[in-house]
């Protein structure tokens, strides 16, 4: 085993005030809710019959201090990069050789979406792996997306400009010579931009989802479906296809990017309105089978509805898409591919585009597709069950994966 990296920083344990806990038991208790018959399967929205039970556990019965336990059984940092100041979950490598590895985060996800493959990456002899696997995990908050409290000073914050910041914290702050990173989502497009902008300085990058740094850009970037048209020649499963994925998403985008200062006045009044609208988006994007508990727990919801509550960030969270097209990427090179730094990707079914229906099949269409040139892809998987929280919800397959892109990397 080799010790531990010096670590420059000095912990700092997540906890929030008794008076914000009790500000927001009170605020649920005068929840006015809205009239809503004929929606118990979720059709029109998130149901009245569903969120006023949830709404009222996480009044009575949701404990807080035990999630902040659990999370603060990893160790905590809050440092300023670049004028900003960042959160950072951490858990030291215990292994051969263990490299840094910073995980990175998308909406409507918090940090602790990455807490069940923290673990086995940190310490793969644990769990029955090579300690030759380890690595040294930095699992950072976006900026705007919950701890150390609400972003100031940054209304132009991006998926791109974080990328910059999280260079600065490896490189620079933590002292690391080179790192490797992963992502999903938002975290994703951040990770591509790492694996774009500082290839020579990262042993690697494995993503979810691999959408094109350009995906923001753009007159129409708020429209999910690209123009895709419904045609009478289209196959009918395509067809419920296009229009399944464009209910899951097109609302979200259109929203964020066009009218999310409007909406974050309700989500960051009403926590019943605002864990509606991190609900609809975590029982439509997730692989539930129809019963969001199925994946998240109602402890595992309220948890994760908590970070975005008592630091009053739903405003600067919903504010990166806006972003992302209002200051658009530029590439940093020429070279092909855009994204140099060797990528791993992990797909999932659930996710799958139209025509598309096996893992086999997603894996031939990436690397048949334009995507796949955007990226020095050297690992590229696909898996039958999980949905958008790929980490959260198929651990072992992201882990695996990961481990995988990484292998024969290492110094």
């Amino acid at each position: 085993m080799t010790a531990p990296h010096d670590f420059p920083l000095e912990p700092t344990p997540i906890h929030v005030a008794d008076e914000v806990l009790d500000d927001l038991r009170a605020r649920l208790a005068l929840t006015r809710p809205p009239l809503d018959e004929g929606n118990a399967d979720w059709s029109y929205g998130v149901p009245d019959g569903y969120l006023r039970g949830l709404v009222a556990y996480w009044r009575d019965g949701y404990d807080w201090r035990k999630a902040e336990a659990a999370i603060n059984a990893y160790e905590h940092f809050q440092v300023d990069v670049a004028g900003v100041p960042v959160h950072f979950m951490r858990k030291p490598g215990r292994g051969t050789r263990p490299i840094p590895l910073i995980l990175t985060h998308g909406w409507p996800w918090t940090f602790w979406h990455w807490s069940k493959v923290i673990d086995p990456l940190a310490d793969p002899a644990a769990f029955g792996g090579d300690p030759a696997d380890a690595f040294d995990v930095i699992v950072p908050s976006l900026p705007g997306f919950g701890f150390p409290g609400p972003l100031t000073g940054f209304p132009d914050v991006n998926f791109w400009k974080v990328s910059d910041l999280w260079h600065t914290l490896m490189t620079e702050t933590l002292g690391y010579e080179k790192y490797a990173a992963g992502g999903c989502d938002i975290g994703g497009i951040v990770t591509s931009q790492l694996g774009h902008k500082y290839a020579d300085e990262l042993y690697g990058i494995h993503i979810g989802s691999g959408l094109p740094l350009d995906f923001f850009t753009g007159p129409r970037a708020w429209d999910f479906a690209r123009n895709r048209p419904l045609t009478d020649d289209q196959p009918a499963e395509v067809r419920a296809r296009i229009i399944e994925m464009d209910h899951r998403s097109a609302s979200h985008l259109t929203v964020h990017m066009l009218d999310g200062a409007t909406l974050a006045h309700g989500l960051s009044d009403s926590p019943a309105g605002l864990l509606a609208w991190l609900l609809e988006r975590w029982n439509a994007w997730s692989d539930n089978g129809g019963d969001v508990e199925f994946v998240f727990t109602k402890d595992d919801l309220l948890t994760h509805a908590t970070i975005y509550w008592v630091n009053n960030s739903i405003a600067t969270s919903m504010r990166y898409y806006a972003n992302a097209n209002r200051y658009p990427w530029a590439p940093a090179h020429d070279r092909t591919p855009v994204v140099q730094a060797p990528v791993g990707l992990t797909f999932v079914t659930y996710e799958n585009p139209p025509g598309i229906h096996t893992a086999d099949e997603r894996v031939r269409a990436f690397k048949n597709g334009p995507q796949a040139d955007w990226f020095n892809h050297v690992n590229v998987n696909a898996h039958d069950h999980g949905g958008h929280f790929i980490p959260w919800e198929n651990p072992d397959a992201w882990v695996s994966d990961l481990r995988r892109t990484f292998h024969g990397r290492r110094p």
